[in-house]
């Protein structure tokens, strides 16, 4: 062994999966190792029994024997194989107990390997060396040459020190891997080679440990490179006493003279530990903590908290509109916007807060050490009003918002996981009331939040059921009195509950992001039941349907609905398409394509709840609107408050100078009635002339003698 050849080395295998253990052998043997296998501890206590190994690679958790035992077995019976740990169990403690055991490393299962081999290597060469040592202080007085050959040629740099700590030997390796000469150190002090940083280190392992002198001793110490004296490499130093029979008052005793030792370089492989342990904590989109950091960080914050008696709060944030934009413009300017949002939210907050990206579009923000919620509140003000300015993604500007969720420790949570999900709830309530704001969370909101799941389970059951309903509400020409529409409405025929009405569901729909689904199943059964009219006798009555700012802002809003009027057979020229101004304003430049398109097909578009919302008249001059709804908020109030009756009023005289047709929702009485008549107001939709029915009740009503079709 003295030649260091590390295949000559024996190794037993130990583990209690039989297929593992196999493909383990395979892999060793295929290296050019001498391996034996031993399925389970018993086995391996026996295997060791009636031969020696060099290493031993062990699994931890076995059936009979653990690792644990097999590493005391080793241990009682005086063997020396070095161990490597190959297991699956990765918890600190497991790790920490197997090292003090003497594992010489720890590999987690499914291994690498790549890596295995590297380690074991690695090990069988440490081993090698040390057997080499052993067997070189023997021979050293007969053979000086083969002692400096083997030296020469360790991979490794070889080194004495004299008890000052002063270089007495150095091999050609020290040139090859610091760039220093054998002149440039003798004489001198290890510290003239030892980075700054662990020189205290290196002085506290030459001195104690060296008192000790029981055999070899091991520390990783960071070495100076002499060309770039800012640049520094990893080594791994073992070191040996160097004994010497002295007579003292003429009694021989040993007594150390020195210090001989080797360094291994092993700068690529702590490059690839720190990477994989920044892999393990950080998202490498972002580079910031993940959320295994952040939960770390939280429950030291927490802990600090109780000790100082102060507040901890947990920010929840989650990207408004951010789907879209990454449907729209590509999964490569997502990623580059989500960059973008963690530089600019990472400016604004203190350097001892956490802001991390815990999935998706998703970010928590741990803020440590407050007083009150109140600077969780200045916080939040921050990050919304950050957000709120543009992103220059390429030729794109794009604008995003963000819902903000908070919890406070201890009032909202006094454990990790309790803090997050309470700031998540916090956040969808934000979400359900319009996005772009923060709410702290509230006792309240937890049976809120139950309510939620129960009936967003309940709706995702009512889609598969087939448990929703489409309503219809006639439209009337205001001059003949004559059914020249329907708008299309959902209801909900609950098993239990009877008819439930959009306001109960629809909010939570939107939330869940269940809307599209609703939605698309309304289009697509409105068009079928009103293409059976068109068929028969009513070619002119006309299909209105409401479309959520979700839907139309989806890439492939246009497509999907063109291929649903292909579908059924429906003339794109009998649908109107109902959609809110604040959809249209969300973006406008798409908007405008995406309506100029339907147009194109003779799809008619209308602005739903006109007022409501910017009621800017440039957009009214650059898209292909041909409606506008005016919101029965203020139809409501005509006969009691003048101020509404004007907002009408401009409404309608606005419209008929842009020569777009009005439709007044909400009409109740007769007084509304007459009041939008004398203004010129073209089409009328309300209780006054019927609720929202079933298709068949329209039908009948749209053949009656007395219904006249336009």
């Amino acid at each position: 062994m003295a030649n260091l050849d590390i295949e000559q080395a024996k190794i037993l295998v130990v583990d209690d999966e039989y297929r593992l253990l196999t493909s383990l052998e395979a892999l060793l043997v295929a290296q050019g190792f001498d391996v034996t296998t031993a399925l389970g501890g018993l086995n391996a206590c026996e295997a060791l029994k009636q031969d020696s190994f060099d290493l031993v690679l062990l699994d931890l958790n076995m059936p009979d024997i653990d690792g644990h035992q097999v590493m005391d077995f080793v241990a009682e019976n005086n063997m020396d194989p070095a161990i490597i740990v190959v297991s699956g169990e990765s918890s600190f403690t497991a790790v920490s107990k197997a090292l003090r055991r003497g594992a010489y490393d720890y590999l987690r299962k499914p291994y690498d390997s790549a890596e295995l081999i590297n380690t074991t290597r690695n090990c069988l060469q440490k081993v090698m060396l040390e057997k080499a040592h052993h067997q070189m202080q023997a021979r050293l007085q007969k053979s000086e040459e083969l002692h400096r050959y083997i030296v020469n040629s360790s991979p490794d740099v070889v080194f004495m020190l004299d008890r000052q700590g002063r270089f007495t030997f150095l091999n050609r390796k020290v040139e090859t891997l610091l760039g220093y000469s054998k002149q440039d150190l003798l004489g001198k002090s290890y510290e003239t080679i030892i980075e700054a940083e662990d020189i205290d280190r290196a002085n506290y392992i030459f001195t104690e440990h060296g008192k000790k002198r029981d055999g070899a001793w091991s520390s990783e110490l960071r070495l100076k490179v002499k060309k770039n004296e800012h640049a520094s490499r990893h080594f791994e130093i073992t070191f040996f006493p160097i004994e010497r029979k002295v007579k003292i008052n003429g009694e021989e005793s040993l007594q150390v003279v020195g210090t001989y030792g080797t360094a291994r370089d092993i700068t690529e492989r702590k490059e690839a530990e720190e990477f994989i342990n920044f892999q393990a904590y950080h998202d490498l989109l972002t580079r910031l903590p993940n959320r295994s950091l952040f939960k770390d960080r939280l429950n030291l914050a927490m802990a600090q908290a109780k000790r100082n008696d102060n507040q901890v709060a947990v920010m929840f944030l989650d990207l408004d509109r951010f789907k879209v934009i990454n449907d729209s413009l590509g999964h490569a300017m997502g990623d580059r916007l989500l960059q973008a949002v963690s530089m600019r939210l990472d400016n604004v907050i203190r350097k001892c807060d956490t802001l991390s990206r815990f999935g998706g579009d998703e970010f928590t923000l741990l803020l440590p050490n407050i007083n009150s919620a109140e600077d969780a509140r200045i916080i939040a003000k921050k990050v919304i009003n950050t957000l709120k300015e543009p992103f220059i993604l390429g030729e794109h500007e794009v604008f995003v918002g963000v819902s903000i969720g908070i919890s406070m420790f201890p009032t909202a949570g006094d454990t990790v996981d309790q803090l997050i999900q309470n700031a998540d709830v916090a956040m969808y309530h934000v979400k359900s009331r319009g996005k772009d704001g923060y709410q702290f969370f509230s006792p309240s909101m937890e049976v809120a939040d139950s309510n939620r799941i129960k009936l967003e389970r309940e709706i995702r059951r009512a889609l598969e059921n087939n448990e929703f309903k489409v309503f219809y509400q006639p439209q009337i020409n205001a001059k003949t009195n004559d059914v020249i529409g329907v708008e299309a409405l959902v209801r909900w025929q609950h098993p239990t509950r009877g008819l439930v009405f959009p306001g109960e569901f629809l909010p939570l729909a939107e939330e869940t992001k269940l809307l599209t689904d609703i939605s698309e199943w309304v289009l697509n059964s409105a068009c079928q039941e009103v293409q059976g009219w068109i068929n028969n006798g009513h070619p002119n009555i006309r299909l209105s349907v409401n479309f959520s700012p979700l839907q139309v802002e989806h890439p492939r809003f246009v497509d999907h609905l063109l291929e649903t009027l292909e579908r059924n057979n429906f003339p794109a020229t009998n649908l109107e398409v109902e959609i809110t101004e604040n959809a249209i304003m969300n973006d406008l430049d798409q908007m405008t394509k995406k309506l100029n398109r339907l147009s194109e097909h003779g799809v008619t578009i209308a602005i739903d709840d006109f007022g409501t919302g910017y009621s800017s008249l440039n957009y009214l001059r650059k898209l292909p609107i041909h409606t506008l709804k005016v919101d029965q908020s203020f139809v409501k109030d005509i006969e009691e408050t003048m101020g509404d009756a004007c907002i009408v009023n401009a409404i309608v005289n606005m419209a008929h100078g842009l020569k777009l047709n009005i439709v007044a929702e909400g009409v109740e009485t007769e007084v509304q009635l007459q009041y939008l008549k004398d203004l010129g107001c073209q089409e009328l939709q309300g209780f006054y002339f019927g609720r929202a029915e079933p298709g068949e009740v329209i039908l009948s009503r749209l053949e009656s003698p007395h219904a006249k079709i336009a």
